[in-house]
């Protein structure tokens, strides 16, 4: 291991649906059927990475009042699939989608309690919170929150997980068989909150777990968002592209953290990624370009418009230029998925960058809704991703592959070795917990760090 260097850290995307996936591609299998979900965990724990990731939707979207296409092979529940996929993994944390506005905390203390036992602490939840009506509605109490206030609720309900998670002491379980005794119960606190979202007087029922709290991952690139990532988050996915851009996101959250008594290496950014590869520079790039103009076909490209504009737009030609008019006010066209708060600045922008390059609809699509994305040999791209951490633009990535399940086997196969020889990336697991993998104190450290400070 080169000396000084920066660990790369690894996170794998379990793609599911949404349009990085190249459905029509030969190799695109299930995206239900647990051995997908087993053989993309799999393969990366043989590359060693942090974590598996996997994403939940809580209600089919729609668009233009149908179904969204890519929502019709269903949306299985999270949890549970990573309580399954514990059971085929050793080393790879298991890190899950859970939204704070239509959930209660002792329930989901709970579950993420539970799953850190059974995976013996590999446990990590994404934080991420919703102002969405649309989804509101499948819950009794129906509704939405409304933007203020999804993170007055979201930390709220960090908070009374951590209290549940900390009532039972460390030495809670205590195993005497010759005396009878396996457990203290004086060593269990029961918790009493009272706040404005939650009124909770409980026992937790579950023991304090392998990792004392599993990992809080966050998703949020607002202001507030960032400022709830340094307040509460382990690491924050996010989405910055350019290496400039990767730094001033880096240097913003990082600075946030001495007012919440923490350490610069306390919170660990996460931006998510694609890769291409090809035997030559050239190769990958034309692979690059075919993979996009899958991922965005003409259909694609037209729902994609009809977000910003907010009307039907099927009569217009994805090869032709994009409309004249004015987006309108129907903000109900797509729902259950993020659409532009200001539509018409969007389309503004939107007109300037097609006129300047000359770019149709399809054109102007795939260069708005590409991700960060790693395109070259297997050594070029080692020499990207190596660049972007060790220039403190993040402290690594998660991988998005564009073909279910195994469009992670050329990473593992051909880049984490060029990695490994560069010094930047383990060539075997030191440690067994995800808090281990990503070099995060336990919780019992960071509180004595806070009060030390």
């Amino acid at each position: 291991m080169t000396q000084g260097k920066k660990q790369i850290h690894l996170g794998a995307h379990f793609p599911g649906v949404n349009n990085t996936t190249v459905w029509a591609d030969p190799e695109s299998k299930s995206q239900i059927e647990f051995d997908s979900f087993v053989h993309l965990a799999e393969t990366a724990e043989r590359g060693l990475f942090d974590f598996f990731f996997l994403a939940e939707g809580l209600r089919l979207r729609e668009h233009r009042g149908r179904i969204h296409d890519l929502d019709v092979v269903g949306r299985p529940d999270t949890l549970i699939v990573l309580n399954a996929l514990a059971a085929v993994t050793t080393h790879l944390g298991l890190a899950g989608t859970i939204n704070t506005t239509f959930n209660e905390p002792f329930e989901l203390a709970k579950q993420f309690a539970t799953l850190d036992h059974l995976s013996s602490g590999r446990a990590a939840w994404n934080m991420v919170t919703s102002s969405d009506a649309f989804t509101g509605e499948n819950f009794r109490r129906g509704g939405y929150l409304d933007r203020e206030d999804r993170y007055v609720r979201a930390r709220e309900i960090i908070d009374v997980a951590r209290e549940l998670w900390d009532s039972w002491s460390p030495d809670t379980l205590v195993v005497d068989r010759e005396n009878g005794v396996f457990g203290r119960r004086d060593s269990i606190a029961q918790v009493r909150h009272s706040g404005p979202q939650f009124d909770v007087d409980a026992a937790f029922t579950v023991p304090r777990s392998p990792q004392g709290h599993p990992v809080l991952l966050q998703a949020g690139d607002s202001d507030e968002g960032r400022e709830f990532g340094a307040a509460k988050a382990d690491a924050i996915f996010t989405v910055h592209g350019t290496l400039e851009a990767g730094q001033a996101f880096y240097s913003d959250v990082k600075g946030r953290l001495t007012k919440y008594g923490r350490e610069h290496g306390g919170l660990k950014v996460l931006p998510a990624a694609t890769f291409v590869l090809g035997d030559t520079a050239a190769d990958a790039e034309e692979r690059a370009n075919v993979i996009r103009h899958q991922q965005v076909g003409p259909q694609t490209a037209i729902s994609f418009l009809e977000q910003v504009w907010g009307r039907d737009l099927s009569e217009y030609d994805p090869d032709g230029p994009l409309p004249k008019d004015d987006p309108t006010d129907d903000v109900n066209i797509t729902r259950g998925r993020v659409r532009h708060a200001d539509p018409a600045a969007v389309a503004r922008d939107w007109r300037e960058r097609a006129e300047s390059r000359n770019l149709s609809i399809r054109e102007l699509i795939i260069e708005v809704t590409t991700r960060q994305q790693f395109v070259g040999t297997a050594s070029q791209v080692a020499e990207d991703i190596d660049r972007y951490v060790q220039n403190d633009a993040c402290d690594g990535f998660i991988l998005v592959p564009h073909i279910t399940p195994a469009g992670l086997d050329e990473f593992v196969d051909k880049v984490v070795p060029e990695l490994q020889n560069r010094g930047s990336f383990r060539t075997e697991y030191t440690g067994t917990t995800l808090r281990e993998h990503l070099g995060l104190h336990h919780p019992s450290e960071q509180r004595e760090g806070v009060r030390a400070s």
